[in-house]
């Protein structure tokens, strides 16, 4: 069966071939509303026959729904972002929903445009991960009645609920780690210090640091872009200097592969030349060997709550708070080990 005269098969054209209404017909491809299930499977098939594509903005129009999600991360590269991706997009399906997935590389440029893009495909609601620089944009996104749910980072200028890991506690767990094994110099490889997570995380390390007794030297500490390269980059100025630390916490997740690289080039044996703590678990850190000790920031359990608190916002029901915490934890493997040196 083809539409005639082989154009785009239209409404009016399934209704025909079904010998229905076309109310009838739109009710059936929305999904409910008939009495019979067996009618409305029928005109189901007929439309796949016709090759039938509703119009889904012409639709969102009339009924002020366009079934679509807005999800903006940085990259893929991220395991926060991949489950998130993952999760949100698997449960907002079941829901009726389909996730448009959009990349900004943590550009500010990129982000507005994407959000521009985004306000025109009319999507009922979004899950970003902001870069803190477009916050007036997701205010008025926000105030206008799509639902705005910020995650992994908050951006400073919006009022938006948002889902945070327990960043703080988690960078001064996997401080004091390092501390109880003996190391006193500890590298620190983290995250933009204009983000959430790269600030929070540092606050957590001086933290454990002062509670220690030991004094905060800032020249131990590389900050930069979520990136292999900032972890490269800041491998070789951390372990490069006469006084290299004895243990390398990277705290900005993206940057781990760098650093592991940049520990190859030096022919560097975890744990044994040095010890290493990454932020954020991924399969890859258990299979390594040997296998690497994390602080693990509760991805999963970041997903499901930010997908949640959408979804609440859609039914039309508002937030208790602002801000929501998943818990971060320490997962002791074998990449650090007792320093006997001084």
């Amino acid at each position: 069966m083809s539409s005639p005269s082989n154009r785009a098969a239209t409404l009016r054209d399934v209704a025909l071939a079904a010998k229905v209404a076309v109310s009838t017909a739109s009710r059936a491809l929305a999904g409910g509303g008939l009495t019979s299930r067996a009618t409305e499977q029928r005109i189901q098939r007929i439309a796949a026959e016709l090759g039938y594509r509703p119009n889904t903005l012409a639709r969102g129009l009339k009924t002020r729904s366009s079934r679509l999600i807005g999800l903006v991360v940085h990259n893929l590269a991220n395991a926060s972002f991949r489950a998130l991706a993952e999760i949100a997009q698997q449960r907002l399906r079941a829901e009726g929903y389909q996730v448009l997935l959009c990349i900004t590389a943590d550009e500010a440029v990129q982000e507005a445009e994407t959000l521009n893009t985004l306000m025109d495909q009319r999507v009922d609601g979004l899950i970003i991960c902001p870069t803190g620089d477009n916050g007036s944009l997701l205010s008025d996104l926000d105030k206008s009645g799509t639902p705005v749910i910020g995650v992994i980072r908050r951006d400073e200028e919006a009022l938006l609920e948002t889902v945070l890991a327990a960043d703080p506690e988690g960078a001064f767990a996997g401080t004091r780690h390092l501390l109880a094994l003996g190391h006193k110099r500890i590298g620190l490889i983290v995250g933009r210090q204009e983000t959430t997570s790269g600030r929070e995380r540092l606050a957590g390390y001086r933290r454990a640091l002062q509670e220690a007794g030991i004094s905060f030297d800032p020249s131990l500490v590389h900050a930069g872009r979520y990136a292999p390269e900032t972890g490269l980059a800041g491998c070789a100025a951390l372990l490069d200097r006469a006084d290299p630390p004895s243990a390398l916490f990277v705290a900005n997740h993206e940057s781990s592969l760098g650093v592991l690289r940049g520990l190859a080039e030096r022919n560097l044996i975890v744990p044994d030349d040095i010890s290493l703590l990454c932020y954020e678990d991924v399969p890859g850190f258990e299979w390594q060997r040997p296998a690497i000790s994390v602080v693990d920031s509760g991805a999963e359990a970041m997903a499901h709550l930010a997908t949640d608190r959408l979804l609440q916002r859609l039914r039309g029901s508002s937030g208790t708070s602002n801000e929501y915490r998943v818990g971060a934890k320490l997962i002791e493997r074998q990449s650090c080990r007792q320093f006997a040196g001084t």
